[in-house]
């Protein structure tokens, strides 16, 4: 993966981060992107500091005009993006029945406009070149019903699927489009699921009342070992796969 660039959203944290510093640590020249710019400035200046060549393009990718604008300016100081990483997303719990229209519409901007409008634009410029990568940090929550999670679930479905769907008109041109599905990890977004101290124990053991089983691995992921299946994707390993799936979940969804 040595001198390749690679565009990462939401890496002003979690996961985004992780892909970021595994990518950085293969010599990869990563550009960080992500709405939340003090935020984003602080993973630059972590990552900067362990000399890993990583660069901050703040943007909101719900917007098809900011998107533009950040894919131009990462070719235009870096070079050609031959790798995507759709890691932004974020949650908002509640019951269908009483998700409120902006729950809703935030939902799937993030987590299913972003990634259109992301791989959209990067796939513009990779099919002239005849090359390219590109993954979707979804979950498995996608395939795995949820309580309190409709429109999480609803969302990172929807991005799966949009992924394979690019991924099979891709093809032709050589470019690779897969997913990673985390389980449980030990995240903000985790975390912000959680009442009291007891909350991960309670991931771990599972919620029959919440029909979750729990993780048959007995631990909470934590953000490197998805980045892990994120960069073996991207990978001239994983050079035969595409329109794929990898769950990191430690068995929760019990293998389906």
């Amino acid at each position: 993966m040595t001198d390749r660039v690679a565009v990462v959203t939401g890496a002003a944290g979690g996961i985004g981060e992780a892909v970021a510093q595994l990518l950085g640590e293969r010599n990869v020249t990563v550009a960080v992107v992500d709405k939340e710019r003090e935020r984003l400035e602080e993973t630059v200046s972590r990552l900067s500091a362990k000399g890993l060549p990583v660069q901050a393009f703040p943007a909101d990718v719900t917007s098809a005009a900011e998107v533009r604008s950040m894919v131009d300016a990462v070719e235009r100081r870096l070079g050609p993006v031959e790798n995507l990483v759709n890691a932004a997303g974020v949650l908002r719990l509640g019951r269908a029945r009483n998700l409120t229209d902006e729950d809703w519409h935030t939902t799937f901007a993030v987590n299913s406009t972003g990634v259109f409008l992301v791989s959209r634009a990067i796939a513009d410029r990779m099919v002239p070149r005849g090359r390219g990568a590109i993954v979707t940090v979804a979950s498995n929550a996608a395939a795995t019903p949820r309580t309190e999670m409709a429109a999480y679930a609803a969302s990172k479905a929807a991005a799966t699927m949009f992924t394979k769907c690019l991924g099979l008109e891709l093809a032709r041109y050589g470019i690779r489009c897969n997913v990673v599905a985390p389980g449980s990890t030990d995240t903000p977004m985790l975390s912000s699921m959680w009442h009291d101290e007891s909350g991960p124990a309670g991931t771990v053991r599972g919620r029959p009342e919440e029909f979750r089983v729990g993780i048959p691995l007995r631990r909470i992921a934590q953000p490197v070992d998805v980045a892990h299946a994120v960069a073996f994707l991207l990978s001239d390993q994983a050079s035969h796969i595409t329109l794929g799936g990898l769950t990191v979940d430690g068995g929760a969804a019990l293998g389906v």
